[in-house]
C-alpha cells in the first residue's frame, strides 16, 4: 500500500492515467473520450447518503456538461454489480435514472493512479476526487473533498466554462466568474507594455490588474497558465 501510494500522482497540464475499465455501460477507456472534455470523479461508496445527493445533482446537471462538449464518469471501489443495483435503487426511490457510467475499480488501480485513496482519510474507500480532462487527454484541474462533504456541481460546471474561456480567448477569470461577466487582461510582459497599459482601453485599476469584456479583446491563440 505504502509503495503505492508514494507513485507519482496526477499533474495539472501532464497526461491524465490512461485507463481501461468495467463500466455500467460497458468497457471504456480514456482514449474512448479524447475529443471531449471528461469529468473523472470518484466516490467512497455506493447506497450511502451524500454520495446518492451527490449523483442525483450530477444526473440533473448531465445534459448541462454535455452541452459543453463533457462525459461524466464516476468510480468506486465497489463492483460492477453493486453499481446495478445502486443506480436501480436511485431510480425506484427517487425517480432519477442515473444516465452516465460508473467504473468497478475492485482492484483499486485507477483509485490509486488518481490519487483517490488518501490514508488520512481511508485505506479501503476513494475520497471525492473530482478529475478535469480535456480533449487532448490532459489533466486541467483536480479537486478534493472529504468523506464527509459533497461536493458542489454547479462549482463543477462554472470552472469547466471558465477553462474553456481561458482556452479559447488567453485570459484568465477572477474570483467566482460566470459566462458574460469580465476576464482579467494577461499582466504585460514588457516596462514598454506596463507603461502603455493605462491607455489600452481595459478596465484599469494598475498595469497589472485590469478587467476586459471578452468581445472588445483581440483574438487571442491558445493559452494556458495565465495568472
Amino acid at each position: 500500500m505504502e509503495n503505492v501510494w508514494n507513485a507519482r500522482l496526477p499533474r495539472i497540464n501532464e497526461p491524465a492515467p490512461d485507463f481501461t475499465a468495467k463500466t455500467t455501460h460497458g468497457p471504456r477507456s480514456l482514449q474512448d473520450y479524447r475529443g471531449k472534455w471528461l469529468l473523472l470523479f470518484s466516490h467512497p461508496a455506493d447506497f450511502t447518503p451524500v454520495c446518492t445527493t451527490e449523483f442525483l445533482a450530477f444526473a440533473a446537471a448531465y445534459e448541462r456538461f454535455r452541452q459543453l462538449g463533457c462525459e461524466l464518469l464516476g468510480l468506486s471501489i465497489d463492483s460492477i454489480y453493486s453499481h446495478l443495483a445502486w443506480i436501480r435503487n436511485i431510480k425506484e426511490k427517487f425517480g432519477v435514472d442515473i444516465p452516465f457510467a460508473i467504473i468497478d475499480d475492485l482492484s483499486m488501480r485507477i483509485a490509486h493512479d488518481y490519487g483517490m485513496i488518501q490514508p488520512g482519510a481511508s485505506d479501503t474507500s476513494a475520497v471525492r476526487a473530482t478529475f478535469f480532462i480535456d480533449p487532448e487527454g490532459k489533466v486541467r484541474a483536480m479537486v478534493y473533498y472529504p468523506m464527509t462533504n459533497g461536493r458542489s456541481v454547479e462549482e463543477f460546471l462554472r470552472l469547466l466554462e471558465a477553462l474553456q474561456t481561458s482556452d479559447r480567448h488567453g485570459v484568465a477569470t477572477p474570483e467566482g466568474w460566470r459566462p458574460g461577466e469580465k476576464v482579467m487582461v494577461p499582466p504585460p510582459a514588457t516596462a514598454k507594455d506596463a507603461e502603455a497599459r493605462a491607455k489600452a482601453g481595459h478596465e484599469y485599476t494598475d498595469w497589472y490588474f485590469c478587467k476586459a469584456e471578452i468581445a472588445k479583446l483581440a483574438p487571442k491563440k491558445k493559452k494556458r497558465g495565465t495568472r
